[in-house]
């Protein structure tokens, strides 16, 4: 019995190594990403960019038990309604409690993943929002319209119609409405991805075509970028999906609806500055659709690109709290800063303010 209670402890021991290796090379990773993609004078810190609330500092990693009440810490406006679907047009604000809601927080809009069925705005990408509301960001999360209930491009309507709103609302809570950096993993990846290539499209924007849906930076999670690349760079069950589920069309007989859905098809000169994450070893969204997507990018766009694909990763990696989230939280926090100072150039954030 002591054998094998000695057995456990050495593969534990063994796992907690594995996990430690992998947030060291991811670090790594991260960093050389941003030295190619932004320079090596870049940005390392945020500090002195923004108004930050007097008492704010590194959001605790949310692990799992962390994860039961991180939504109550951040989560202080929720379930806000911004179209006319019920719950799956509410959304969240994340702030800190302290935060100045006369001034003017850049804003994160997170879209959720869960291959267009399903994904709600609670429970995806804490590490990465506590981490910012922790250093005076506002924080959204939003649900939409999932299929097969809904077909394409519903659930792209409904991300603009929230964009919309933000726009209209945000600067209620303390946000800034003409600094939004847009973000999601897997299905939130490909729509935040599409969100931040179309501005303004009536296609996507139906009874609302006049309104602004701009955003000045996106930070795509291990997305799909391309339907209609079906040889290397998509799953077996990806089209079945698509096409049964989704987009209900074959895609053969229809492929301009496939190609309309593809952020890949709308990048141009104008694109705002990216930073696409990918893990090497993604069963389900293969790497190669973040390395042709990110080589398309990097032909076309003015904006910087940046990429990193992180060794020893799996899909939805920044899921839980890890090293791994955390320092892609850091780095995330990073290539916003630079984007941010770029575009602020000669503004002052004024001093940090405590809220009684």
């Amino acid at each position: 019995m002591r054998a094998v209670s000695w057995l456990v402890a050495a593969f534990s021991a063994l796992g907690l190594l594995n996990l430690s290796r992998a947030g060291r090379q991811a670090d790594a990773q991260l960093t050389a990403a941003l030295d190619s993609g932004l320079g090596p004078d870049r940005r390392t810190a945020s500090a002195g960019l923004w108004r930050r609330p007097a008492g704010g500092g590194t959001a605790k990693t949310p692990g799992p038990l962390r994860m039961l009440r991180i939504y109550r810490d951040y989560a202080h406006d929720g379930d806000i309604s911004y179209g006319e679907y019920g719950r799956a047009n509410h959304l969240d604000i994340w702030r800190r409690p302290d935060l100045d809601l006369t001034g003017t927080a850049p804003v994160l809009f997170q879209i959720p993943g869960g291959a267009w069925t399903t994904g709600n705005k609670r429970g995806q990408a804490h590490p990465l929002m506590s981490h910012l509301a922790e250093l005076g960001w506002i924080c959204v999360a939003i649900n939409y319209r999932h299929s097969p209930r809904n077909t394409w491009p519903d659930h792209i309507i409904d991300v603009k119609r929230a964009l919309a709103w933000v726009k209209a609302h945000i600067s209620e809570y303390g946000g800034d409405p003409d600094f939004i950096a847009i973000t999601g993993g897997s299905a939130g990846g490909h729509l935040s991805s599409l969100a931040a290539l179309t501005p303004n499209d009536p296609r996507f924007q139906p009874g609302f075509e006049e309104a602004d849906t701009r955003v000045q930076a996106a930070v795509p999670f291990y997305g799909v970028y391309d339907f209609t690349r079906l040889q290397d760079a998509m799953h077996p069950m990806m089209l079945p999906l698509l096409e049964r589920m989704v987009v209900k069309q074959p895609r053969t007989a229809n492929m301009q609806s496939y190609l309309d859905a593809s952020p890949v098809t709308h990048i141009s000169a104008d694109a705002p500055p990216f930073f696409v994450l990918h893990g090497r070893n993604d069963s389900l969204v293969p790497v190669q659709q973040a390395r042709g997507f990110v080589d398309q990018l990097r032909q076309v766009s003015k904006q910087p690109v940046v990429y990193a694909e992180l060794p020893f990763t799996q899909h939805a990696f920044d899921l839980l709290g890890s090293a791994r989230a955390a320092h892609t939280a850091i780095a995330v926090e990073q290539f916003l800063a630079e984007v941010y100072a770029t575009q602020h150039a000669g503004s002052e954030p004024g001093p940090a303010v405590a809220i009684p």
